[in-house]
C-alpha cells in the first residue's frame, strides 16, 4: 500500500523485498484484518492453550474456569481492580509508543529499558533536589527531565544509525547494559543515596513533584496517577504527528522504503535521529511515571522489564497509537489480574507470562492463525526467506 503526504504531492511505493515485507507486515497494520481480527484471535487462543496448560497440571475444568474467573475479577472485576489495570497499563502504554514509533520508521527499538531507567534517574533527581517550590512547576520540571533523560539515551543510537550505519539493535542492547549498571553505581552515590541507608535506594522525591492519585480521594489504595492522563495525551500527539504532519509522513516514508524516502528529497539522517529522540523520550516519561506516580523513589530494577514488554504491546498493537492503548489495557489487566489468581486460585502468576508469550507467538505468525480459523491471510507476510540477498 503506496503512502501519500498530507498535501498530496508525494507518493512513496513501499520496498517489496522479501525482509522488509515481512518487517512491515510483523510490525504494523496493513488493513482492518491484519490490525483487528488476528490479535484478537490470537488473544483467544493463547487464553485456550492456557487453560490447557493449566488442566495438564491436574486442575479441573471447573478450577481452570475459576482461575481465570480469578484473573477477570483482579482486572475489572471492581474500581479497585480497575485502578490496578489502568496502573500497570501506564507504564505500558509509553514504553509501547516508544516501539510503535520507532517500527513506523523501520527501526527496532529494544532500548526502552535503558531509556526508561535514564528518564526516571534524571525524573528522581529533579524530584528531590528542589525543595519548596510549588507543585505547578516542580512537578512539570520533573516529568519533563524523564522525558529529556531518556531522549538523550535515545539520541545515542539514533546518531550512530544515521551517520554509521550502526544496527539500532545492537547498540540499543548494549545502551540498555549501560543504564542498567549506570543506574547501580548512582544510587550508592551521594548524590542519589538515601541519607542512613547502605543500600542502593534514592532519597524520596518531594510531595510537590509526586504525580496525584486520580482516585485518591475515593480510596487511598487506588494507585492510578496523573501518568495515565499524561500516556494518553502522548497517544493522541503521538497519532497526530505520525497521520496529521509532514514529519510523521516522512517517518512513515523512510519507514516504508527509505531509498525511495531518499530520492524524494526527505532526510532519512534527521527521521532516524528524530524518531529515536521521541521514542527514547515516551520511554524516559514511562521511567518518570514509575518513580514519581507510584514508587516515590528509585531503587535498582524498578525498570521491572516494562522496556521489553513495550515491544510485545507495540507488536499486539500493529504500532498504531490507539492499539497500543488497548494492548496495554490487555497486558495491564493479564499482570493486575495473575495476582489475584495466584492468591485465589493457587494457579501460579507466571502463566501470565506464558500467556502473553503465546500471544506474541500468533501475533508474529498470522497465517498459523489464519489456517486455525480458516482466516486468509497474506501469504507475503510470511514469507521471509526471499529478499535476503537484495
Amino acid at each position: 500500500m503506496s503512502l501519500t503526504s498530507p498535501d498530496g504531492k508525494t507518493t512513496i511505493e513501499p520496498d517489496d523485498s522479501g525482509w522488509a515485507t515481512f518487517f512491515r507486515r510483523l510490525t504494523t497494520a496493513t488493513d482492518w484484518k491484519t490490525g483487528l481480527v488476528i490479535p484478537a484471535l490470537a488473544v483467544l487462543t493463547a487464553l485456550i492453550i492456557g487453560a490447557i496448560i493449566i488442566m495438564l497440571t491436574g486442575s479441573s475444568l471447573q478450577e481452570t474456569l475459576q482461575a481465570y474467573w480469578a484473573l477477570l475479577e483482579g482486572s475489572v472485576g471492581s474500581l479497585r481492580a480497575i485502578s490496578a489495570t489502568l496502573t500497570e497499563a501506564t507504564p505500558l502504554i509509553l514504553t509501547g509508543l516508544s516501539v510503535a514509533i520507532a517500527f513506523r520508521a523501520g527501526l527496532f527499538n529494544i532500548g526502552g529499558e535503558g531509556q526508561l531507567l535514564i528518564g526516571g534517574m534524571t525524573a528522581v533527581l529533579v524530584g528531590f533536589s528542589f525543595t519548596g517550590l510549588p507543585w505547578f512547576i516542580h512537578l512539570p520540571m520533573a516529568v519533563a527531565a524523564g522525558f529529556l533523560g531518556g531522549a538523550v539515551w535515545g539520541f545515542v543510537p539514533g546518531f550512530l544509525k544515521a551517520k554509521t550505519g550502526a544496527h539500532e539493535v545492537i547498540v540499543t542492547i548494549m545502551m540498555n547494559y549501560i543504564a542498567i549498571y549506570l543506574t547501580g553505581y548512582l544510587l550508592k552515590t551521594a548524590l542519589f543515596q538515601r541519607e542512613g541507608r547502605n543500600d542502593p535506594i534514592s532519597k524520596n522525591v518531594e510531595e510537590s513533584a509526586q504525580l496525584p492519585k486520580l482516585l485518591g480521594w475515593f480510596d487511598s489504595a487506588m494507585r492510578v496517577h496523573l501518568g495515565l492522563i499524561i500516556a494518553l495525551i502522548a497517544v493522541v500527539l503521538v497519532w497526530w504527528l505520525l497521520f496529521r504532519t509532514t514529519t510523521g509522513f516522512e517517518f512513515r516514508a523512510v519507514g516504508a522504503n527509505s531509498h525511495a524516502a531518499r530520492y524524494a528529497g526527505m532526510s532519512v539522517t534527521k527521521v532516524y535521529i528524530l524518531v529515536m529522540v521521541i521514542a527514547g523520550g515516551l520511554a524516559g516519561l514511562a521511567g518518570g511515571g514509575q518513580v514519581l506516580g507510584v514508587l516515590d523513589r528509585a531503587s535498582p530494577g524498578f525498570s521491572a522489564g516494562l522496556g521489553f514488554d513495550g515491544i510485545s504491546v507495540a507488536l499486539l498493537g500493529r504500532s498504531n497509537p490507539f492499539g497500543v492503548v488497548a494492548a496495554a489495557l490487555l497486558f495491564g489487566g493479564l499482570t493486575a489480574g495473575g495476582q489475584n489468581m495466584q492468591a485465589t486460585a493457587n494457579v501460579g502468576i507466571d502463566l501470565v507470562s506464558v500467556i502473553q508469550a503465546l500471544i506474541i507467538i500468533f501475533v508474529a505468525a498470522p497465517a498459523l492463525i489464519g489456517a486455525i480459523y480458516r482466516v486468509k491471510t497474506d501469504a507475503s507476510s510470511t514469507q521471509i526467506s526471499q529478499g535476503w540477498s537484495s
